[in-house]
């Protein structure tokens, strides 16, 4: 697959010309301060030669005032433009993130419908060169597809951004990095942060557009002022059940200010029923799952690729109990209980020996002894760019999801002199793993987040002096075969009230 990569600046063209590249002779002469790739294809055949189609939306008026489209052959209530900017003072342009599903697909036409001016942009992050066996299961294709024609229906341009290679560099690399030191990494609060509001932006920021919008559910307040000093706010959902705000909230405000988000007010049910009036041809394509660059591909085939299989032991925490063997530490979270392959069960990863590949297991995850509401953050980022005042006053969310926890946040200075905090929860949560990440609320405004560092009160499990011996073992090959597993004691107890 060929790429092109080109300076923007380089050209000076009027809106109707299609531009070719130079021939590459002439291509390499020219200083590159900016690089942009963009594959552009007008077909949906794989072609050899690359294509560079920019087709600039039409010129707009500096004080027209938007005009709310008169497309909509169907009661259209305005009150679902609300966060759409339909009282801006004039005509946005906006460049929308489409994926081909039917959330990117909706905020596309209710931008539209406010009057705006939008080019669709398809960012192309597939990693198809690496799993040809995979090609045919793929849905790049069927994606990109669906974009276009959802773009057809209202004659808005698409345009294809390749940034497969600043993808691998800044958010493949680091979640790879982070399984091989034991941590479990969150690749989408990267991916919006490093990719889709990171390197996009920068690569369409002397197009001259005033916002990028996508289909996250969230919503943006922007003070209407001419004071440019003045914050931006990342607040929750209409949709508490959808609400991405925890994906969102490693954001700068450099870049919440530029963003623009349609569905913060519109319940995902509403959005369904916008798609089938809007009689849009994905309607009825099921939401997305997973991380995005994979598509159908198994997480556990893409890690084995990249850091490939190491056979370790599996402990017993509490006993040192030799229970079976591994692929890998790298393949197992903390909290994890799918893919164990233990009988005797539930068994449940509660720690894991990063130095001699030891996963170390127990059925007592749940136990009321095994406190798990105090962790460490480090690396945080504040939207606003400071932290807020009343840190024993905040709420967070530890994952992706509608549940909150109450909590206070007290900060320190470590040695190298980063920030770290100490984050308290009022009850205990099962599954708080390291790497991911903790983001911090005040009411309805997400405020900031953080990596989770540490996971349990102790720094660790609880696991025996005797397991901790046996992970250390140079030649574990004298462990012999695996224990038979002895059913839990409380499992017996019931089975013995069932026979009576």
């Amino acid at each position: 697959m060929i790429r092109t990569t080109m300076a923007a600046s380089l050209f000076h063209f009027h809106p109707a010309i299609k531009l070719h590249p130079l021939p590459l002779s002439d291509f390499f002469r020219h200083p590159l301060q900016f690089p942009l790739r963009f594959l552009i294809r007008q077909s949906q055949h794989r072609v050899a030669r690359p294509i560079l189609s920019i087709n600039t939306p039409r010129s707009l008026s500096s004080t027209a005032l938007p005009q709310i489209s008169n497309d909509l052959l169907f009661d259209f209530d305005r009150n679902y433009l609300s966060c759409s900017m339909p009282n801006s003072k004039r005509p946005l342009k906006v460049a929308v993130l489409l994926s081909g599903g039917v959330d990117s697909s909706v905020a596309l036409r209710l931008l539209h419908a406010a009057g705006h001016s939008c080019t669709a942009f398809y960012l192309k992050i597939w990693f198809q060169e690496d799993f040809d066996n995979f090609w045919s299961q793929c849905p790049w294709e069927d994606d990109l597809m669906y974009a276009k024609a959802v773009c057809n229906q209202v004659d808005v341009p698409l345009e294809v951004v390749h940034l497969t290679d600043e993808y691998w560099d800044k958010v493949v690399s680091y979640l790879i990095e982070e399984y091989k030191c034991g941590r479990t990494p969150n690749p989408d609060v990267l991916c919006n942060t490093r990719i889709k509001f990171g390197a996009f932006m920068d690569a369409i920021s002397n197009m001259d557009f005033d916002y990028v919008a996508s289909g996250h559910y969230a919503k943006v307040v922007h003070t209407v002022t001419n004071d440019d000093n003045l914050l931006s706010f990342l607040e929750l959902s209409k949709d508490m059940l959808k609400d991405q705000t925890y994906f969102l909230s490693y954001l700068s405000q450099a870049q919440l200010k530029r963003l623009v988000l349609p569905l913060g007010c519109i319940p995902k049910d509403e959005v369904r029923k916008l798609a089938r009036k809007f009689d849009l041809p994905n309607q009825d394509r099921k939401d997305s799952q997973g991380i995005c660059f994979l598509g159908k591909i198994k997480f556990s085939e893409f890690v084995g690729r990249h850091i490939g299989e190491k056979e370790g032991i599996i402990l017993e925490a509490e006993t040192g109990d030799f229970l079976g063997s591994h692929r890998g530490f790298w393949f197992y979270t903390i909290g994890q209980r799918q893919g164990l392959k233990l009988a005797g069960g539930p068994w449940y990863v509660v720690e894991k020996d990063v130095n001699n590949n030891v996963v170390f297991v127990s059925r007592n995850y749940y136990s009321v002894d095994k406190r798990r509401r105090s962790f460490r953050v480090g690396s945080f980022r504040w939207i606003s760019g400071s932290p807020p005042r009343h840190l024993n006053q905040l709420k967070c969310k530890v994952r992706h999801g509608p549940d909150f926890y109450n909590c206070t946040l007290h900060m320190e200075l470590a040695d190298n002199g980063t920030e770290i905090g100490t984050v308290q929860l009022p009850e205990d949560d099962q599954g708080l793993a390291a790497g991911q990440f903790a983001a911090f609320y005040e009411g309805q405004v997400c405020v900031g987040s953080g990596v989770i560092l540490e996971s349990w009160d102790d720094n660790g499990f609880p696991v025996c002096e005797k397991a901790r011996e046996i992970a250390e073992l140079d030649d574990k090959s004298a462990l012999g075969k695996p224990v038979k597993i002895k059913p839990k004691p409380d499992d017996c107890s019931r089975k013995l009230i069932m026979e009576m």
